[in-house]
């Protein structure tokens, strides 16, 4: 089975990096995986958009993802119809926003399921910057258990020194405690 996952975040925010943390938890967990970026002019603040493919069987295909079956929002402004372009019916949107429950079914509407958090203010509190690449693989975990915890905190591990893993580790297990399902 294939599972497409669309990332969309801005520069600085950790897009590439939550995608590469996600295919690397997978093939830790004995699954293919594919991870690779797309964006234009490279600038802190510019739009990014990463992509997964998860499959139990060889991914041949480095396409830009479409039709994705889970979207990841990092950036709260970005919460909106244009940005889950594509998003099959049914599919997951996991959203990064302050907003809640009806706010953004409002926004979303009734076609897709909806995780959402705060990450920008887990991220804030414990890094002191709004990088919320970890908290959003921990709210992706959390809503479609497409990978598992423990995997994503061992590529945690492998990606980061010891001090930056550590960090990653409580935004991670916080994100994922706190992240709401609908």
């Amino acid at each position: 089975m294939l599972t497409e996952v669309r990332w969309h975040g801005r520069g600085g925010q950790g897009a590439v990096t939550a995608a590469e943390l996600t295919a690397y938890a997978s093939i830790v967990r004995g699954l293919y995986a594919l991870a690779f970026p797309e964006f234009g002019a490279e600038r802190r603040g510019a739009p990014v958009t990463a992509y997964n493919r998860i499959s139990d069987r060889v991914i041949y295909d480095r396409s830009p993802v479409e039709r994705p079956d889970i979207v990841v929002i990092l950036d709260p402004s970005m919460v909106n119809l244009e940005t889950v372009r594509g998003l099959k019916e049914g599919g997951f949107i996991i959203a990064n926003t302050a907003k809640k429950g009806q706010e953004l079914r409002a926004i979303l509407g009734e076609r897709y399921r909806i995780a959402y958090l705060n990450a920008t203010a887990i991220a804030m509190e414990v890094f002191r910057l709004p990088i919320v690449n970890t908290a959003m693989v921990a709210a992706l975990v959390a809503a479609t258990k497409v990978v598992d915890l423990d995997a994503v905190l061992e590529a945690v591990r492998a990606r980061f020194s010891a001090r930056l893993a550590s960090l990653n580790e409580q935004v991670i297990r916080r994100a994922y405690e706190l992240t709401e399902v609908m």
